[in-house]
């Protein structure tokens, strides 16, 4: 989304993988749940390629997140693999909760457009 923001016009596949480092192949299927969402638009044939739809500051890094890799909350036990609930917790479920809760709201607020300028600081 970042390299698509700082285009003009649209990116071909190809120069897009090549941009962030990927394959085309790649690319193609992490922008699928991207162009599903309505931020980034596919357009088909020779003249064609991506595009950003949206401001990257209408978008948070968590959303982008989610849309691609699907719900954050696994419901599974930080130790063991097995669900996790309130009933029978392990040593760790309270500090994890507290951890997970601050990431998420950490990526909730960042924008698509702050993680450029926070990028671009580092």
């Amino acid at each position: 989304m970042q390299v698509l923001a700082g285009a003009n016009g649209r990116v071909k596949g190809p120069a897009l993988a090549e941009a962030v480092g990927s394959t085309s192949g790649f690319v193609s299927q992490v922008l699928h749940p991207l162009v599903r969402e309505g931020w980034v638009r596919s357009d088909p044939g020779p003249s064609g390629g991506y595009s950003l739809v949206v401001s990257p500051g209408e978008v948070s890094v968590l959303a982008v997140i989610e849309a691609i890799e699907g719900p954050t909350l696994s419901g599974r036990c930080v130790l063991a693999d097995r669900p996790c609930d309130e009933t029978g917790t392990c040593a760790l479920h309270v500090p994890w909760m507290r951890a997970r809760s601050l990431l998420l709201s950490e990526l909730a607020a960042t924008s698509v457009a702050d993680a450029v300028v926070l990028e671009e600081v580092s």
